[in-house]
């Protein structure tokens, strides 16, 4: 098989999970679910299953992360962790990967997945996965994974499959555009239209068909950083550079710029860990509320409630559609359709000197 090298992006702060997710250890360090292994690890052991290996995986973080990211991951080289000077969106650290691999695996396809997502079918994980390798390495193109929507999403973006381009189980698509998060209304025409997908943030490409699209679509950046990147194991040339890269996401930099995206609808159990509405979806049973943690509610329903405290108790009254949680040092109580808004509470906290430290 093609050489596949998985690049983790886990540069996020996870703000939508605070106050469980802190500044010193955001949300892919947390572990959600039974298994006990972090969403970071779980990530890295889906993507080892397909490349082989635990040495082929790369993980870009921030500069306060990196030794989480080497405990989480002690069988990586550390030599595949790069690390950020600053956080510029996720343009920058793809396209600093790609020149790395450029280095040394110029020949291999590239996949870039976020440190934070659920997935529950391993087994067609690695099927749509060696699809997707198989299409990048044979056409050049850019691959992206779309999720075929069970309902209509809000907070995802989405995918618009056009003319077919290479057809099997497992089909590949000419996509026809991007469209950010849609407002309920349409949410529900692009479900019932059947040609629109998530947009997983999941994409699959050959190193120097990347590397192309930047140098078309994002030249000044892609000129700049080669050059720093170029200095070989120097960190100085990135460290002044980077903090002068265009804040942009992949997306906007260059997936809805290029004429040579297509998308694999996809379906193998997929979640976006996006904020506290999540656990319900993980975590869900026959009773009324989701509780991890002891809980004891009066007239109480659809509740998500989440202590850290060991045997504290959380009683609740009177309550729907809310979501507590209770940490050592923090509480936070939101109704679970306002939950995007907990990024602000969290940035109201770092605006405040004496409120800082619980951020």
């Amino acid at each position: 098989m093609t050489a596949f090298v998985p690049v983790i992006l886990a540069g996020g702060s996870g703000e939508r999970f605070w106050p469980l997710s802190r500044r010193n250890r955001p949300k892919q360090f947390l572990t959600l679910d039974e298994t006990g292994r972090s969403l970071l690890q779980a990530t890295s052991d889906r993507l080892c299953r397909v490349s082989g290996e635990p040495e082929s995986v790369m993980v870009v973080t921030g500069g306060d992360d990196r030794t989480q990211v080497l405990d989480h991951l002690p069988d990586m080289p550390v030599e595949n962790l790069l690390v950020e000077p600053v956080a510029r969106d996720t343009a920058p650290a793809v396209l600093y990967a790609a020149l790395r691999l450029a280095q040394e695996h110029p020949q291999a396809v590239m996949g870039v997945f976020p440190a934070d997502h659920r997935v529950t079918d391993a087994e067609a994980f690695d099927r749509v996965m060696r699809r997707a390798i198989e299409v990048a390495d044979a056409t050049g193109r850019l691959v992206t994974i779309g999720i075929t929507p069970t309902y209509p999403a809000t907070g995802y973006g989405y995918i618009q499959a056009g003319e077919e381009l290479l057809g099997g189980d497992l089909p590949a698509y000419a996509v026809s555009r991007f469209t950010e998060k849609p407002d309920a209304e349409r949410a529900q025409a692009f479900l019932a239209d059947g040609r629109y997908t998530w947009n997983s943030g999941m994409f699959l490409w050959r190193v120097d068909s990347v590397l192309a699209a930047f140098e078309r679509h994002q030249p000044e950046m892609y000129t700049r950083l080669r050059e720093a990147v170029g200095q070989g194991r120097s960190l100085a040339g990135v460290r002044a550079v980077f903090p002068t890269l265009e804040k942009i996401s992949i997306d906007y930099a260059i997936l809805e710029k290029s004429d040579q995206v297509v998308v694999i609808p996809a379906e193998f159990g997929w979640d976006d860990l996006g904020d506290w509405n999540a656990l319900e979806r993980l975590l869900k049973t026959e009773n009324a509320n989701v509780a991890v943690g002891r809980h004891v509610g009066l007239d109480t329903g659809g509740a998500i409630l989440y202590t850290t405290q060991g045997d504290d108790l959380i009683a609740t009254i009177g309550l729907e559609d809310v979501v507590v949680v209770r940490t050592a040092e923090v509480t936070l109580v939101v109704r679970k359709d306002r939950t995007q808004d907990i990024k602000k509470v969290v940035q109201q906290l770092k605006a405040h000197p004496e409120l800082e430290r619980f951020a």
